[in-house]
């Protein structure tokens, strides 16, 4: 017995079980076949070969590109026979990320970090269809963790199926290096180093063009594609919208969150990669010898260099002009001429229609989150609180709060975000000023009751509604049937838009693009609808409160 156990083993690995014996799982409704033909597709370099469930093909860990550490992304080696891409590819070794000891937080977001490993340019791909003959629209999802961490598999809201299933789009994610592999810059040391302050972006490019290359097979339209991220991801897309070397290689963005990407100057961010390279004990005539530096030491190194370059930047009142300071990416005057939507930088993708946005509560909720009994405080002590924070104007910001959100109660009023939503509007501001592109500006608003109701509209909240994954992310959305709502509304818009340019269709309100002088703004909440100047007269405010401080 034991030897049959054995040969049936090694039949499935050589393939030699029939497709009905090992492929097929059909039970209540669900289907599951993982047969190497039923998923082949051919790719410029190799064929590969997912699974179907559900009926979506899945396919991940494919290479779009290869590098050795600090090298430019090119093609990958082509291989013989069909490669297995069921399971997704290493992600970026990181740092330690805090938000891992933030218990509520980590039980919404569900972390899946993977296994690390420095090759880790990958692509994962969701469709429909392959071998069909259509052409659907292409949705390339670029992940956050701003430029340090995170990956194309992080939250289980990055799940391409249920928007496939929903739109018939294609759904594209990817892995790029991150922190001091992807934005360490040591072109000081010569030109093999010439763009390592910019590598992640690189490699981003060149899996965009691993997309317009190959999707065709996967059934997508290598002439409609959109890429959209949340947070580092929306900072990506932004940057890339200011990158004259992806011109080209998509046609529509979506920003969440990500607005404001102010880069490294490079007179900084080569000290921090001098300094970094002199913390290892090593000289110009040994330069290559950081190649093979434990990765643990080098980030060490690094990171210890940003914070020295830092207080340099300090004391000339620089460092703040930048977004993240240290792993970000440097504006070179090449690569990237300047900031992004910032001395007409974004013209170079001036055809290109955005949806722009953020999140109600962002991280001014983390109060509510990691305080037991925040939300239970009295009226008296949140206008304590109020008072610290805008002395003799607190009743200004009380009225001006009150016009703004009207739905929302006393304790909510210390929890408003003035970071992301004011980046937001600016980036829109200079979108519709270029008059070359429709944009399109959302809040969202919806009030999440998981934990009860700790979580508020805080930052990454709307993942699992713009995927359609309500259900699969019940951690933060109790799944609740207006939840469940709000992601038909929220995925339907990002879906019309993908395929058409504009939003507006079946599924959603009727949503106008943001004009200078209407300034229109969707409201995504229990009742989503669209509020022209929603919160102008509290972000006036607050922002000349800020400048007095």
């Amino acid at each position: 017995m034991k030897n049959k156990i054995f040969a049936l083993c090694i039949n499935m690995v050589a393939g030699l079980v029939p497709t009905t014996l090992m492929a097929q799982n059909e039970v209540s409704g669900y289907s599951m076949n993982s047969s190497t033909a039923a998923s082949a597709v051919e790719t410029q370099y190799g064929k590969v070969a997912g699974y179907i469930e559900n009926g979506v093909y899945n396919y991940k860990g494919i290479p779009y590109a290869e590098a050795s550490r600090f090298e430019e992304p090119h093609a990958p080696k082509a291989w013989a026979g069909i490669r297995s891409s069921r399971y997704y590819g290493p992600t970026c070794p990181q740092e330690f990320r805090s938000t891992w000891l933030i218990d509520n937080v980590a039980f919404a977001s569900q972390w899946d970090d993977g296994y690390p490993g420095e090759d880790c340019l990958r692509v994962n791909v969701w469709t429909q269809g392959i071998h069909d003959g259509k052409h659907r629209p292409v949705m390339v999802w670029i992940h956050g963790g701003g430029f340090s961490t995170g990956s194309g598999q992080e939250q289980p809201a990055y799940d391409g199926a249920s928007l496939v299933r929903k739109g018939d789009v294609v759904v594209v994610s990817l892995n790029h290096r991150l922190n001091v592999l992807g934005f360490l810059n040591l072109s000081s040391f010569g030109e093999r180093y010439k763009h390592t302050a910019n590598l992640g972006l690189l490699d981003i490019v060149a899996a965009l063009r691993w997309v317009r290359a190959n999707i065709s097979n996967f059934g997508g339209d290598p002439n409609n594609i959109t890429i959209f991220g949340q947070s580092g991801g929306g900072r990506k897309v932004s940057s890339l919208l200011c990158m004259p070397i992806a011109k080209g290689l998509f046609h529509k963005a979506i920003v969440q969150s990500g607005s404001g990407a102010t880069f490294m100057p490079d007179k900084y961010s080569r000290k921090i990669g001098e300094l970094t390279v002199r913390n290892l004990g090593l000289t110009a005539d040994r330069i290559a010898e950081i190649e093979k530096i434990p990765y643990a030491d080098l980030l060490a190194a690094g990171t210890k260099a940003c914070n020295e370059v830092k207080k340099e930047a300090d004391a000339a009142g620089e460092s703040a002009r930048v977004s993240i300071w240290g792993w970000m990416p440097t504006k070179d005057g090449e690569l990237l001429p300047d900031d992004a939507f910032h001395n007409g930088s974004e013209k170079v993708s001036a055809d290109v229609p955005m949806i722009v946005g953020s999140c109600l509560n962002e991280f001014a909720s983390l109060p509510a989150a990691v305080t037991p009994g925040y939300l239970d405080q009295s009226d008296e002590q949140v206008m304590a609180i109020l008072h610290k924070m805008y002395g003799n104007a607190t009743d200004r910001y009380v009225s001006a709060f009150r016009k703004a959100y009207p739905q929302l109660k006393t304790v909510d009023m210390p929890l408003i975000d003035f970071k992301y939503r004011p980046q937001a509007l600016a980036q829109v501001e200079t979108k519709a000023k270029d008059k070359a592109a429709p944009v399109w500006n959302y809040l969202f608003a919806y009030q999440s009751t998981s934990i009860d109701g700790v979580l508020k509209a805080m930052h990454c909240m709307e993942l699992p509604y713009v995927f359609n994954n309500v259900t699969r992310c019940a951690f933060e959305t109790d799944a609740l049937p207006e939840a469940v709502r709000l992601g038909d509304v929220m995925s339907s818009a990002w879906i019309n838009f993908a395929r058409t340019g504009n939003p507006n269709g079946e599924g959603v309100p009727q949503w106008p693009d943001y004009q200078l002088n209407r300034k229109s703004t969707m409201v995504f909440d229990t009742h989503s609808e669209v509020r022209e100047d929603v919160d102008g007269a509290l972000q006036s405010l607050v922002e000349t409160l800020q400048q007095k401080k």
